[in-house]
């Protein structure tokens, strides 16, 4: 008795469902016929219906996501998502693979798509017509948009010409095939022709082809997607995105597209950051390579400077490849940038274990000494991690600068100069290494030494103010040469007017040589420029400049 009072209501409510069933048929032939919004709707709220009363009704589910698409109310991986559902409830319902096909092919998973098609023609055996028909026309609609291969067009030929075969009873059907196909064939041509001048590097003639194909077909989508490729052929950007932009107003969920857009924005256009991250955004809705476009959103949003936002895409690549070394050095820097050097150490170290090529994670190597040094003030930190990199690449000359570097921060001045040394070795035709030399050398009163370095600094790069300043330092207080030493202050100025250093050192220069008025000036420019750059005792400077006038 308790059995018979729980199976009425289910009874009741599957009668209430196919009525509603019934009512979403007629009102969704209408819409057909008239195309008006009233019927639309109508059949949206009975197929509603329908599955509230029988959720296990297929129908309803693929008929319905066709309908709420088609007015844009879901998204195309909604509508796959609620014809699966339909074919987990039947797995033997041709129709329910068929629109699972079909909006699969609209996503441009034509892989996927053709596995639904085919899955239609096994269940439908003599009566296949109509699955192999769209089949082929979705063979066809790929071979269109991408390069197909020979397997694609004997694919082609196969379902075509068996489906009309099986089809050449059915009139009207074969009527509403022959304009689609027509249509397509007619893409085919347009695309062929296109493809044969690229070929043959026709390019203008080729770009006259695909704008005549616009006009002419309905398929604007296709050929102006072929337009922005030869566009990025040619270099000529704007059009590149222009047309990239209007394959997106046809269709926002093409995904090929989307990519290319993003990844020319990204490129060619810096300036045009928030498109770049809106495309990467409408990507992840497709659920494919989630980590690789959450890793392009941190560099995105990274050039905006919105550190919390960078940190969050590089979390969430992280997240889903935890091995990827890229992803954890990106996420470590974005850490860094935002002051949060205990995980960018963390993350660093993680990139660094992972080793997916020497000349890299030498580069990485640099990036976590830089924090251990001048964070964290850990000297032997950084001195090993610089080592390690120096073992992965002995080649970075950038690393052998940074060791130099932090053993001068602790005056290892021995070790500084070796450092230094090596890097000279490894590129004599860089300045840098001989100007920190040359400095290293002073403050071990290797005097000769350090000219010698200091020079050939000069020699590679004169538009150095530094070593220019350095320079005038070892002829004013190594060889007590003022003359010589003023010639390199007043070059350092010249390089850079707002050289505090070097305009007190023309001062002490020239007050050496008895030129007092000139060391006025060069103290009281000091004094001035003290004020904004802080780099000196601004008393020793005005105590210096009244003992000028002191009888």
């Amino acid at each position: 008795m308790s059995e018979q009072l729980l199976l009425q209501p289910v009874a009741a409510n599957t009668d209430k469902a196919k009525e509603s069933l019934e009512k979403a048929r007629i009102a969704h032939e209408k819409y057909l016929i008239r195309q008006q919004n009233q019927d639309l709707q109508e059949a949206i709220e009975h197929y509603i219906d329908a599955v509230k009363y029988d959720p296990t009704m297929p129908e309803a589910y693929y008929r319905l996501a066709a309908l709420m698409w088609e007015q844009g109310q879901i998204s195309i991986d909604t509508a796959i998502e609620q014809c699966k559902t339909a074919i987990s409830l039947a797995p033997k319902n041709i129709n329910a693979h068929l629109y699972t096909g079909f909006f699969m092919k609209m996503a441009q998973d034509f892989n996927s798509a053709e596995t639904e098609f085919k899955s239609a023609i096994k269940m439908g055996k003599l009566n296949s017509a109509r699955p192999r028909l769209i089949l082929s026309q979705s063979i066809l609609q790929k071979i269109n948009s991408k390069n197909g291969n020979a397997g694609d067009y004997l694919s082609f030929l196969y379902y075509f010409l068996s489906g009309s075969l099986m089809l050449a009873w059915d009139r009207p059907s074969m009527k509403m095939f022959y304009k689609n196909m027509s249509d397509d064939f007619s893409v085919f041509t347009y695309n062929t022709v296109g493809k044969f001048l690229e070929k043959f590097k026709l390019y203008p003639t080729a770009e006259n082809i695909y704008r005549q194909a616009i006009s002419k077909t309905n398929h604007g989508e296709i050929f102006y997607n072929k337009m922005g490729d030869l566009a990025l052929k040619n270099k000529e950007m704007d059009l590149t995105v222009d047309c990239y932009r209007k394959v997106l107003e046809a269709n926002p969920l093409n995904r090929e597209v989307l990519l290319k857009l993003a990844t020319v924005l990204q490129t060619y256009f810096p300036d045009n950051t928030d498109e770049a991250i809106d495309c990467y955004e409408k990507l992840l809705e497709f659920d494919i390579d989630t980590p690789q476009i959450y890793y392009e959103l941190g560099h995105l949003y990274l050039k905006k400077e919105d550190k919390i936002n960078s940190i969050s895409a590089f979390k969430l690549a992280v997240e889903r490849d935890s091995e990827n070394p890229f992803y954890n050095n990106s996420l470590a820097y974005a850490y860094s940038k935002a002051e949060l050097y205990d995980e960018a150490i963390e993350h660093y170290q993680k990139a660094i274990a992972i080793n997916p090529d020497k000349e890299w994670t030498s580069i990485v190597c640099q990036a976590l000494g830089s924090i251990y040094a001048e964070v964290k003030g850990n000297i032997d930190a950084a001195v090993s991690t610089y080592q390690a990199g120096i073992i992965l690449d002995p080649n970075n000359y950038e690393l052998y600068l940074s060791l130099g570097d932090v053993h001068m921060a602790a005056y290892d001045l021995d070790n500084a100069i070796r450092a230094y040394c090596d890097a000279i070795t490894l590129n004599p035709e860089d300045y840098r290494g001989y100007s920190k030399a040359g400095i290293a050398l002073w403050e071990k009163d290797y005097l000769e030494e350090a000219l010698v370095s200091f020079h050939k600094s000069i020699d590679l790069n004169p538009e150095n103010e530094y070593a220019q300043n350095n320079l005038g330092i070892l002829y004013l207080d190594g060889l007590g040469d003022a003359e010589e030493a003023l010639e390199y202050f007043e070059t350092a100025v010249e390089l850079n007017p707002n050289y505090t250093l070097a305009y007190f050192n023309a001062a002490r220069a020239s007050q050496a040589m008895g030129f007092i008025n000139d060391a006025a000036n060069y103290y009281q420019m000091a004094i001035d420029l003290n004020k904004i750059t802080q780099e000196l005792d601004e008393e020793d400077i005005k105590n210096r400049l009244h003992k000028l006038f002191e009888i």
